[in-house]
């Protein structure tokens, strides 16, 4: 920290000075105003001068100086970026300004990471919310263009703000062109219903979502923002892909709904695609609409690319357009009670007549004195004759003319009330017009009446109705533009939800007060002339329905084409699903060009489709997703209780959330089961992917929160007793060693403990430093890197424990006592044998392995210890055909049997059959043994084949005595002589060299007498051995060695029976087992006496002697495999 000292005289004297340091104020000189002394500005001399002046006597009539106190900017920080946010100093001007004065000197050092609280709440005053997304998204964008200009406060309030955009998203085209509809099909009593359900979901929804968007800043990105931040990246990235789909979807729905109105109402001659029989009507229309649709598609594209500010600029004259609509059909509704408008509907008996060509409803008309034909008679006759062959229901029936909208005090409510649902291609009938003579189902196809153009039930018009409530979003979308999105965003989604609620609810009433049933079941008003069905209900004119409602579907397009590749660059940029990052990137100015193709391409799609009832539903499945995780999001979060769960917005509730989340559920299902199935199926791959691939954040989101408190109540209820026999799996410590670069020696344990993870237990991966922590901290970090790489690496799912000790044994120790948490700790520990112990200079290297034993026993835990374990199989290994013998020789609690089953779960030991051997002793009866054992294994539900091995009582050999009496010789002599590290390696040499001699001519002796002594020696090693020894023949050898018996009664005989059983148990496992791929053996304890450590080490050494891999399995004192189920 820089800090320069200027003195200035006061005058005052020590009072002053005192002063100055208790109200932390500088107080200067007048002639620092000329410049002889500024902060950090004054001369070298005056400074010089000042210095000189500090430490020199003065004059006690003289003026007292004191110190000015000017800082530079604080250099400290340890250059890890801290978390990105407005209140935790983010530049190191902000840190120079942290405090100023002497006061707060004790915090002085901290600065760099606890500013000050006038620093802070500065900080917070001034934070601007940005509108192009949150801060992480901006980190990129400074790489692909020019710095942003400096964002302008927002000012916008919750009218203009969020009242108005989720009024112009929720009205729109479902109400304009399908809603009288829905009400002729449904009836106003089951529509009522539709429309309920709907706003129910979404008002339930905007609850949660205003306590989400309540609960501290939301930057841009609404609902995706809120959902992956409040329940992580994997259902982030799944929801926002499914709101992005359902966005991309909308736009398809509104082009079409834009074709519809242009080419049904506006110019029906534009048409590329006329029917010349009427069956072909629907394929015409359906490929107008791709033709038409997929061209405004470009062109709405090239808009949003060229120019989206001019789209959003247009965005108010769009919303007037769709007032000015609903306020004509209110006016028109007043009006029908004065003065209904006259829009006849010509019926055939009691069907409905499409009104394109024929002017007026009569078979027949006078003119002048003539009687002759209408246009009507030529539609059902084949001639304009009155003798002409005419339809028999043509002939039978009269034709009348009703009022398409009677008025609203007509009584047509009554009529309306009930649905009247059917097949494709049933007529629109008026059940109240009576009806003569049978119907030619084959005939009436070809003639001119209004049908049905798809089949009707209720779910398929909630599919279709859903759309026509969504929007909900919008406000939150904008909340980087509000001036108090906290404030604003409740208030204003939940009134434009409440305003649209009212108004769907009344045009429903009204729409089947005013309306004749037949005209509000005609989708297209074919029965009016082709006009739109509301535009006939508006006043002054069905022109301003008609252009207000394509300008409607124009503008909510081409805001759809805006908005969607935003969101999908959000998402991109969050990297959270790494084949979309391409799509983050855009133009020099941000505009998301590659998710602007993206966007486009998957619109074309739902125009190929072509029909706008087909489109709506699956829009409804991607919105009804999105809407039901942000009611889990909050409905988590309420339960969770987590400490940063405070929302402004107090009027929500754990079930309302609860109750909106079954609601979309059910929404879903009901409108389409399998649209339901095939969305909430991406949203599971989705989902599985970012799990499997995605870039790890950390977001402090909810379904952390969730693991946290389910983990938590889970150990909780786990007890810390041991488990039931059948409950018993592996939970491993596995005791790693690192290299002085911390890195990780024998990596193949980690895939040893993959391979034994077919019990699903816990993996502990433990390692200990050496040092103190304070000192080592770095190391240590960087070890459990390592570590949890080697396990990435390996697959080893687990935790990573690195701890740092003054010495190694006592940080084994620790790790052995505390690794775990209450139920969930360890019972094995898995190691590797320390090879190299006895080239090892230091022989706290063996003890350390051997108090790891001891203290393995005293806790009660199995132990596994790995010899030759960098020859294991890596994971990527498949091992043939081959054999995992286990040499059962003491019982100490089934792992024997257990591990080897274990491994066979595991691919790279599956081809590998299980062999058992046990030991039977001279007084065992081994046939029966076998037959036991058999049955055992039978009850186990093992597969293995069995052997039993019979050890015979046989003479201690001449071998074993000298093996025992080196080994001894060895210990006493490194015990007893401080020898240096020269003589102790010749000593060893010397010793190594009497070991072979020895053995070898015990070798030829066994290989000349009757009994046969099968050892671990090679050929070749066998005759390296006999050319060192320089006597003449073995027999010499052999009386030489029996000459010294007197010595060999020295021994202490427990060594040599030890060594005995060392022996042949090494020659009996060689000789079965040498060429199988694992051997299992019982690991003996260490002695009690800690004097015979080293000799521990050397039976092990010559028990294991001549085998490859072999795994020392010591058990943990109580029973892990059961015959019981």
């Amino acid at each position: 920290m820089g800090e320069r000292f200027v003195v200035v005289p006061v005058d005052g004297g020590v009072r002053v000075a005192v002063e100055g340091v208790h109200s932390d104020a500088v107080v200067s000189d007048p002639a620092t105003d000329t410049g002889s002394s500024t902060t950090g500005g004054g001369t070298v001399d005056d400074r010089e001068a000042g210095e000189d002046s500090v430490f020199e006597p003065q004059d006690p009539d003289a003026v007292v100086p004191i110190l000015e106190y000017n800082r530079e900017p604080n250099k400290y920080g340890d250059g890890v970026p801290k978390e990105n946010s407005p209140f935790i100093n983010n530049t190191d001007i902000d840190k120079g300004n942290s405090y100023d004065g002497t006061n707060m000197a004790l915090f002085e050092e901290e600065m760099d990471s606890n500013p000050m609280v006038s620093s802070l709440l500065n900080k917070l005053a001034n934070y601007t919310n940005l509108t192009q997304g949150a801060q992480e998204h901006e980190e990129a964008e400074e790489d692909e263009g020019p710095k942003k200009k400096a964002v302008k406060s927002p000012q916008m309030g919750t009218f203009m703000g969020v009242y108005l955009p989720c009024l112009q998203n929720i009205l729109g085209v479902i109400l304009f062109l399908r809603l009288t509809w829905i009400v002729g099909t449904a009836g106003i009593l089951e529509s009522l219903a539709i429309v309920a359900l709907c706003c129910s979901c979404t008002m339930l929804t905007a609850i949660s979502m205003s306590a989400i968007a309540t609960n501290g800043v939301v930057p841009a990105g609404g609902s995706y923002y809120m959902i992956s931040r409040s329940l992580g990246p994997e259902f982030g990235g799944a929801v926002g892909l499914c709101f992005y789909l359902g966005t991309t979807f909308a736009g398809s729905m509104y082009i079409l709904g834009t074709i519809e109105i242009l080419l049904t109402y506006i110019v029906p001659k534009a048409a590329i695609f006329v029917a010349e029989k009427k069956e072909d009507e629907v394929d015409a229309l359906l490929n107008n609409m791709r033709v038409y649709g997929t061209c405004c598609l470009a062109l709405m594209s090239i808009v949003v690319f060229v120019g989206v500010k001019y789209v959003n600029k247009l965005a108010l004259v769009f919303l007037a357009c769709v007032i000015l609509s609903i306020l004509a059909i209110y006016a028109g509704v007043i009006k029908t009670i004065f003065e209904p408008p006259d829009f006849p509907v010509c019926m055939l008996g009691n069907r409905t007549l499409q009104n394109h060509n024929f002017d007026s409803c009569l078979k027949t008309e006078v003119i002048g004195n003539l009687t002759i034909t209408t246009k009507l008679w030529k539609l059902f006759c084949d001639g304009p004759e009155f003798n002409a062959t005419c339809n028999d229901y043509f002939n039978n029936n009269n034709v009348t003319s009703i009022q398409g909208i009677p008025g609203l005090t007509s009584g047509v409510i009554s009529d309306n009330m009930w649905s009247v649902y059917g097949p494709l291609a049933m007529m629109v009938e008026n059940k109240n017009l009576s009806s003569f003579g049978g119907s030619d189902p084959a005939q009436d196809i070809y003639m001119p009446y209004v049908v049905n153009d798809i089949t009707t039930f209720f779910t398929l018009l909630v599919g279709i109705y859903f759309p026509s409530v969504t929007g909900i979003m919008a406000g939150s979308n904008r909340s980087g533009d509000l001036r108090d999105a906290q404030k604003s965003i409740p208030i204003g989604t939940i009134m434009a939800i409440a305003t649209t609620s009212f108004i769907y609810v009344t045009c429903v009433v009204l729409f089947g007060a005013c309306i004749e049933g037949v005209l509000l079941r005609d989708k297209f008003g074919d029965s009016v002339k082709g006009n739109l069905v509301i535009g006939t209900l508006s006043w002054p004119s069905p022109w301003v329905i008609v252009i207000g409602s394509f300008f409607s579907c124009c503008g909510a397009g081409l805001q759809s084409l805006t908005g969607a590749p935003r969101l999908l660059q959000a998402i991109a940029r969050d990297g959270i699903v790494p084949f979309l990052q391409v799509f983050g990137h855009g133009k020099a100015n941000g505009e998301p060009t590659w998710a602007l193709l993206l966007t486009a391409g998957i619109c074309e799609i739902g125009i190929l489709i072509a029909s706008l009832d087909a489109v709506a539903p699956i829009l409804s499945m991607f919105f009804l997703m999105c809407y039901l995780f942000v009611n889990l999001a909050c409905a988590v979060q309420t339960l969770l209780r987590t400490p940063n769960w405070r929302p402004r917005f107090k009027y929500y509730h754990w079930a309302l959330s609860f109750l909106g989340m079954s609601l979309c559920l059910a929404l879903m299902f009901i409108s389409s089961w399998y649209y339901a199935i095939v969305a909430m199926a991406i949203a599971s791959c989705i989902y599985k992917y970012i799990e499997y691939r995605g870039a790890e954040k950390e977001w402090g989101d909810g379904i952390r929160g969730l693991s946290l408190n389910a983990a938590r109540y889970a150990l909780i209820r786990l007890e810390e007793a041991p488990p039931h026999t059948k409950n018993w799996r592996p939970q491993v410590l596995v005791l790693l060693n690192v290299d002085s670069d911390q890195g990780v020696k024998h990596p193949r344990l980690l895939s040893l403990t993959t391979q034994l993870k077919a019990g699903k237990g816990l993996t502990i991966v433990g390692n200990v430093l050496e040092g103190t922590y304070l000192t080592k901290d770095a190391e240590a970090k960087r070890a459990e890197q390592n570590i949890k790489s080697s396990m990435s690496t390996e697959k080893t799912k687990g935790f990573c424990h690195v701890v740092v000790s003054s010495n190694l044994r006592d940080g084994f120790s620790h790790l052995i006592q505390s690794a775990g948490l209450g139920g969930m700790k360890h019972n094995t520990v898995l190691m590797g044998w320390p090879g190299t112990w006895r080239q090892s200079n230091d022989p706290q290297s063996w003890k350390n392995f051997i108090e790891t034993v001891r203290e393995t026993t005293a806790a009660h835990h199995a132990l596994l210890v790995a010899k030759n374990v960098d020859g294991f199989p890596t994971n990527q290994d498949r091992l043939g055909e081959g054999t995992i013998d286990v040499w059962w020789v003491v019982h100490d609690g089934g792992m024997l049997m257990l591990l080897p089953f274990l491994l066979r779960q595991h691919k790279v030991w599956r081809k590998c059959k299980m062999r058992i051997f046990t030991v039977a002793q001279m007084d065992d009866n081994s046939i029966q043994m076998k037959k036991d054992l058999q049955m055992f294994l039978y009850h186990l539900r093992l597969d293995a084949e069995v052997e039993v091995v019979e050890m015979h009582d046989n003479d201690i050999s001449a071998f074993t005595y000298e093996k025992t009496l080196v080994m001894e010789q060895r210990s006493q002599m490194l015990k007893q002589m401080q020898l240096s590290r020269t003589e102790r390696e010749r000593e060893a040499q010397l010793i190594h060299d009497r070991n072979t001699a020895s053995h070898a001519a015990i070798n030829d002796k066994a290989e000349s007498g009757p009994e046969q002594v099968h050892m671990t020696w090679t050929k070749d090693k066998l005759f390296t051995e006999r050319n060192r020894n320089r006597e003449c023949n073995a027999n010499v050898a052999v009386r030489d060695l029996f000459n010294m018996k007197p010595e060999w009664e020295s021994l202490n005989q427990s060594n040599v029976r030890r060594m005995h059983t060392a022996v042949k148990l090494n020659e009996v496992v060689v000789n079965k087992s040498q060429g199988a791929h694992l051997v299992l053996l019982n690991m003996p304890g260490p002695p009690r006496n800690r004097g015979g450590d080293e000799n521990y080490m050397e039976f092990l050494e010559v028990l294991l002697e001549g085998l490859n891999r072999v795994l020392l399995v010591r058990g943990g004192g109580r029973e892990v495999i059961t015959i019981y189920s």
